[in-house]
C-alpha cells in the first residue's frame, strides 16, 4: 500500500470510496443524501465541496493506494479555534472489502506526521471516542477547546501536534461546507 498526496483524477475513486465507507450508515434516498446524488452519502459531497473551499490544504489530502486501485482517504482543511489557525480532519474512509486492514490507520499516521511537519498547532474532529484515542486525540474540553455547535462536545476531539501552544483557547470552527451537510 502506498500513501500519497490527491490527484484530480482521483476524484472518482474518492467518491467511490466514500460511498462505500459511509452508505451503510445512512437510509437510501433519505436526508442525509449528498447533493446531486440521492443515494451518496454526505460525506461524499463534503469533500467536493471542501475542494474549492478557501480552507482546502491539497497538501493534506491524501489517498492509500493497493494494487493501483484508491482504496482509502482522508482530509485535513484549515480551521480556527478564536483567532488561531488549526485543522480540522475528515473524512476520512476506507472501501468496505479493506476496513479493518490498517488502511484507516495508516492514513492517520500519514496525514497527522505530514500536519506535524507542516508546523501545524494541532488537529480537530468530530468522531469515536473508541477509535481515535490510539492516534492521539483526546477530548478537547481538556484543552479548553469546545466546538461551536453544543451537541458535538461529546465525541469532539483534539490531537495536539509538536506546535501546539496551550494559549490556544476557545470555540473550534470548522470550514463552512461542514455547516452545509
Amino acid at each position: 500500500m502506498l500513501i500519497r498526496r490527491e490527484r484530480i483524477v482521483d476524484a472518482p475513486a474518492i467518491a467511490a470510496v466514500h460511498r462505500s465507507a459511509f452508505a451503510p450508515h445512512y437510509a437510501p434516498g433519505g436526508l442525509a443524501a449528498g447533493a446531486g446524488d440521492p443515494e451518496a452519502p454526505p460525506e461524499v459531497a463534503l469533500v467536493n465541496r471542501l475542494r474549492s473551499d478557501p480552507a482546502w490544504i491539497p497538501t493534506l489530502s491524501m489517498v492509500a493506494v493497493a494494487r493501483e486501485t484508491v482504496v482509502g482517504h482522508v482530509c485535513v482543511t484549515r480551521a480556527t479555534v478564536g483567532p488561531f489557525p488549526v485543522l480540522a480532519l475528515g473524512p476520512i474512509g476506507v472501501l468496505a472489502e479493506a476496513q479493518r486492514d490498517g488502511v484507516g490507520a495508516a492514513l492517520m499516521h500519514a496525514v497527522l506526521g505530514a500536519a506535524d511537519a507542516l508546523d501545524e498547532s494541532l488537529v480537530g474532529l468530530l468522531g469515536s471516542l473508541e477509535y481515535y484515542p490510539r492516534f492521539g486525540f483526546q477530548p478537547a474540553e481538556r484543552l479548553g477547546i469546545t466546538p461551536d455547535q453544543p451537541d458535538w462536545a461529546s465525541h469532539f476531539q483534539i490531537r495536539p501536534l509538536t506546535a501546539y501552544d496551550a494559549q490556544i483557547l476557545g470555540e473550534f470552527r470548522y470550514p463552512e461546507p461542514f455547516y452545509a451537510l
